[in-house]
């Protein structure tokens, strides 16, 4: 049996706890058996310590990873912040041998040490690779059934592309989350704006009308160019702006339209048949359509 240890940062179990139980029911669907990082902090991310001193960030980090270290696991995260920056840290701790020098004198003062040997995955690579398409094709219960999806893969699940590795073939074509889609029943076509940033993170922290705005854009164009029955998306942070975002935006009268939205996770989750209202629990945009169409309705 395959084991991960479960990383989940600071999103999902603060803002989307939904997540977190559909990562767990999609594992232990699919045979893996969970580990449990217990003491793991914040990943740090971008806007947060990286910000105010790299030595700080560093160890933070090496803190997550060496626990997943001595559990003799790889990490899985459901946040494209996490996956990169912890694949960040794992890349720069390498390159700047100094750095790390002063940061395994830093744990070893709490017993702990940092060797740099976990891979960390998101939950679209990890699907993709270490489950497999046609092994998950043979474990979902509900198809979806032709549902039309507007894939978001998240820009730190993809960039930067030299300090880890996206999986895909070309960074600005990103297909896999599009065929996980399509392996299970959906249509996952390319759109003009598929790589575009939704517009979360420091940017909505620091200027949320800069940020809606950027992401309202990129939903006028999800809308013109394919009219979707769901966003699907690979970045816990990304879902928080498709989701709440975007209600925010339809209370302030600036988006007269709704496409309801799902972290893989979640919708994985639910094609192998998880409890719906677990899987959505903390949804702002209604799924009510989505979830008839997976369920074998019209």
């Amino acid at each position: 049996m395959q084991k991960i240890g479960i990383f989940l940062g600071c999103n999902i179990p603060f803002n989307r706890p939904d997540i977190e139980y559909s990562m767990r029911f999609l594992l232990k669907e699919l045979g893996v058996e969970i580990v449990e990082l217990e003491g793991a902090t914040c990943c740090p991310a971008y806007g947060t310590m990286p910000s105010l001193g790299l030595l700080e960030w560093a160890v933070a980090s090496a803190w997550n990873l060496s626990i997943a270290e001595e559990k003799g696991v790889d990490m899985l995260t459901g946040c494209g912040s996490c996956y990169g920056v912890q694949n960040e840290a794992n890349y720069y701790l390498k390159k700047h041998p100094e750095i790390k020098e002063q940061v395994d004198k830093i744990l070893a003062k709490v017993g702990r040490k940092y060797d740099g040997t976990v891979k960390v995955w998101n939950v679209i690579n990890f699907i993709y690779e270490k489950i497999g398409l046609d092994t998950l094709k043979q474990k979902i219960k509900y198809n979806l059934n032709g549902l039309k999806c507007a894939v978001q893969t998240g820009c730190h699940n993809l960039w930067p592309s030299k300090a880890f590795p996206s999986g895909e073939d070309n960074t600005f074509f990103p297909k896999r989350l599009r065929e996980i889609c399509e392996i299970m029943g959906g249509v996952a076509p390319h759109y003009s704006t598929i790589t575009d940033c939704c517009g979360m993170g420091a940017l909505r922290s620091n200027a949320p009308e800069k940020s809606l705005a950027l992401f309202k854009k990129k939903l006028d164009v999800i809308k013109e160019e394919l009219d979707p029955d769901l966003a699907v998306i690979g970045c816990s942070s990304c879902l928080l702006q498709f989701d709440a975002g975007q209600a925010l935006l339809i209370e302030q009268k600036k988006l007269n339209y709704k496409i309801p939205a799902l972290h893989l996770a979640q919708l994985t989750a639910i094609a192998l048949g998880a409890e719906v209202e677990k899987a959505t629990a903390m949804a702002s945009i209604p799924l009510n359509g989505v979830i008839t169409k997976i369920k074998g309705g019209n």
